[in-house]
C-alpha cells in the first residue's frame, strides 16, 4: 500500500484520503487488526482444522479479500468497501502466517527445517520486492491501472497456495495427534524417504508418540487453551513467551518506522523535489532487503538462532545510533543537512540489510519450533497475534513520533533494540541442529536439574532418535517408551508392529493399534 495510499489516482477513488494522513494510516493499518483476527480464528480452532486446509482457507480467504477491494467504484461507499476488503484479506494472511511456520517445521528435516523457514522470511522479502515494483510501474498507467492491478495481483498467490496445498501431505506430527496413525506413518515414509513400514519410519513415529504422551494432553484432538500456562518439564508458559517476545521485539525493534521513513528522507533531504528519484531509491532498498534475506539461508544451521539474534540486534542498533546522529544537525544549518542525510540514509541501509538477514526469518523459525508439539499450533497463533498488533501499533505511532521527536525517533529505536541484547543473552536457549522433541529435552533438564534453559541447551549433546527417548524417561517427560510397540508373529513369522496408544501398560486391549480415522 506505500506506493498506492499516496497516489492522486487513488485520492480520485478514495476522496477521504487525500491529504489527510489520519485516514491513510486508518486504511494502512487495518490490514493488521485483519492479520490478528485470522490469528486469533487459528488459536481457536487450529488445531482442529489441521494445517492444509487452514491454509487453503486462508488463501480463498486471501482471494475474497482482493476482489472485495478491487470491485470498489466511486459513488457506492468505496472507502467503506476497500476497508472491508483489506480487513477480509488481511484475515486470510493471518491464518497463513499462522500456519505454514507450524507445518514447515513439523515437515522438516532437522537438518534443513531452519533453512526452509528462513526460506520463507526471503520470500517475504521478495514479495516486497515484486510488489513495489509492480506499484512503480503501475503509477505510469491509467487511473484503474495504477492501483486495482497491483492489489488484483495478489489473487495469483492466493491461488497458489490453494492449489498446490491439495497436493501436499497433512503434516505427520498433527496426523499422529489426531490418532491417524497409518496416514502418518505414510506421509513420514513419504517426507523422509524411507520404506513403509521400515524401522526408521517406526522409530520417527515413536518419537513423535513420546512427545505427544509428554505434553499431558495426549487423546484430545484440540489442545486447551490454559495448556499454553502450564510449567512444569514442559514449560509450556516459558516457550509461548520466548516465540511471543521474537515477535514482539521484531515489530518495536523499528523495521516499519525505516520502510515508512526511507523515501521521505530522500524526498526531502537528499532529492528535494524529485519524487520519482526517491521513489527509485525506495525500490533500490527493497532490492537490497532482499538480497540480504536470502543470506540466512546459508548461515542459519552453522552460526545458529542465539548468534544471529544476537548479530542481527548488534546491526540494527548500530544503523539506529548512526541515523539519529546524521539526523542531529537539522536542515536549518547551511552545509550540513545533505551530508548529514546521506549519512542518516546509509544507516537505513545498513539497518535493512541487518533486519533481512536476521530478525526478518528468525522470529518466524523460533515460535514453530520452540513449542512442544500439543501446544505449537497454539503458541504460534499466539506469537502471530503478537506480531501483527504490535505491526499495527508502529504503523499508527511511527508517523506521529517523526513528525513530533524527528530524530528522536531513530534514538528510542537504538534504545529498544539495545535492551534486546540481555533478553537474547539470558533466556535464548540454542535450537540449530536438534529435532523438534530434543528441544523438548532442553527445557526439562533445564528444570529438573533447576539451570538455566540456555545452559541446559549447551551441555545437552546432539541426540540420536533412540537418546531421545532414554532422555525423556530420564527426566520423567514419559513413563513408557512408545518403542516398546508390542509385536505379534504372523502366520509366515513376519514380525508386525502395533502403535501403543497412551494407555499402553494398563491393559492388553490399550496396547493395539486403534483404527485409523478416514
Amino acid at each position: 500500500m506505500s506506493g498506492i495510499i499516496g497516489s492522486h489516482h487513488f485520492a480520485n477513488v478514495f476522496t477521504e484520503v487525500k491529504d489527510n494522513p489520519t485516514m491513510q494510516g486508518l486504511v494502512t493499518a487495518i490490514y493488521e487488526i485483519g492479520c490478528l483476527m485470522g490469528a486469533m480464528f487459528i488459536l481457536g480452532v487450529g488445531d482442529l482444522l489441521g494445517r492444509r486446509k487452514a491454509m487453503i482457507l486462508g488463501g480463498l480467504i486471501m482471494i475474497i479479500g482482493a476482489t472485495i477491494q478491487v470491485t470498489s467504484f466511486p459513488n457506492h461507499q468505496p472507502l467503506a468497501q476497500f476497508i472491508i476488503g483489506r480487513v477480509v484479506t488481511g484475515v486470510g494472511n493471518g491464518i497463513n502466517t499462522s500456519t505454514i511456520p507450524t507445518y514447515q517445521a513439523e515437515c522438516s528435516r532437522t537438518s534443513n527445517r531452519g533453512l526452509l523457514i528462513c526460506i520463507e522470511g526471503g520470500i517475504i522479502a521478495f514479495g516486497t520486492v515484486i510488489a513495489y515494483w509492480i506499484d512503480y510501474g503501475c503509477s505510469f498507467g491509467s487511473e484503474d491501472l495504477s492501483w486495482r492491478f497491483p492489489i488484483a495481483f495478489q489473487i495469483i498467490f492466493g491461488l497458489f497456495v490453494c492449489i498446490s496445498m491439495i497436493f501436499l501431505p497433512e503434516s505427520p506430527r498433527w496426523l499422529l495427534t489426531h490418532e491417524r496413525y497409518e496416514d502418518a506413518e505414510y506421509v513420514i515414509s513419504a517426507l523422509r524417504g524411507y520404506q513403509i513400514g521400515s524401522e526408521e519410519t517406526h522409530t520417527e513415529r515413536d518419537i513423535i508418540l513420546d512427545s505427544i504422551r509428554a505434553s499431558g494432553f495426549s487423546g484430545q484432538k484440540s489442545t486447551p487453551v490454559k495448556a499454553l500456562f502450564t510449567g512444569g518439564k514442559t514449560q509450556h508458559f516459558r516457550r509461548m513467551l520466548l516465540g511471543s517476545s521474537s515477535q514482539l521485539m521484531q515489530q518495536i525493534g523499528g523495521c516499519n518506522a525505516v520502510i515508512y521513513y526511507f523515501p521521505i528522507l530522500f524526498e526531502e533531504s537528499i532529492t528535494p523535489g524529485d519524487e520519482n528519484m526517491a521513489l527509485l531509491m525506495g525500490g533500490v532498498n527493497m532490492i537490497v532487503y532482499a538480497i540480504f534475506a536470502t543470506t540466512s539461508w546459508f548461515i542459519i544451521e552453522r552460526v545458529g538462532r542465539r548468534k544471529l539474534f544476537l548479530y542481527g540486534t548488534i546491526g540494527q542498533c548500530l544503523s539506529m545510533v548512526l541515523t539519529f546522529a546524521c539526523l542531529i544537525p537539522g536542515p536549518h544549518i547551511p552545509g550540513q543537512a545533505s551530508n548529514a542525510a546521506k549519512g542518516a540514509a546509509v544507516g537505513l541501509f545498513t539497518y535493512i540489510a541487518s533486519f533481512g538477514a536476521t530478525w526478518l526469518p528468525l522470529p518466524w523459525l523460533y515460535p514453530a519450533e520452540i513449542n512442544p508439539i500439543k501446544t505449537r499450533a497454539k503458541a504460534n497463533a499466539t506469537s502471530t497475534c503478537t506480531n501483527w498488533l504490535f505491526n499495527f501499533l508502529i504503523v499508527m505511532v511511527t508517523p506521529v513520533m517523526i513528525s513530533n521527536i524527528g530524530w528522536g525517533t531513530y534514538l528510542f529505536f537504538a534504545v529498544v533494540n539495545a535492551c534486546f541484547l540481555p533478553i537474547i543473552w539470558f533466556f535464548y536457549p540454542e535450537t540449530a541442529k536438534r529435532s523438534l522433541e530434543e528441544i523438548d529435552i532442553i527445557f526439562a533438564k533445564g528444570f529438573v536439574e533447576k539451570k538455566s534453559y540456555v545452559k541446559a541447551a549447551e551441555e545437552l549433546p546432539l541426540l540420536s532418535p533412540e537418546e531421545v527417548e532414554q532422555e525423556a524417561l530420564k527426566y520423567g517427560l514419559i513413563d513408557v517408551a512408545a518403542r516398546g510397540a508390542a509385536r505379534s508373529a504372523g502366520p509366515a513369522g513376519v514380525v508386525h508392529e502395533k502403535a501403543l496408544s497412551e494407555k499402553s501398560g494398563k491393559s492388553d486391549e490399550a496396547g493395539s493399534r486403534e483404527e485409523i480415522e478416514n
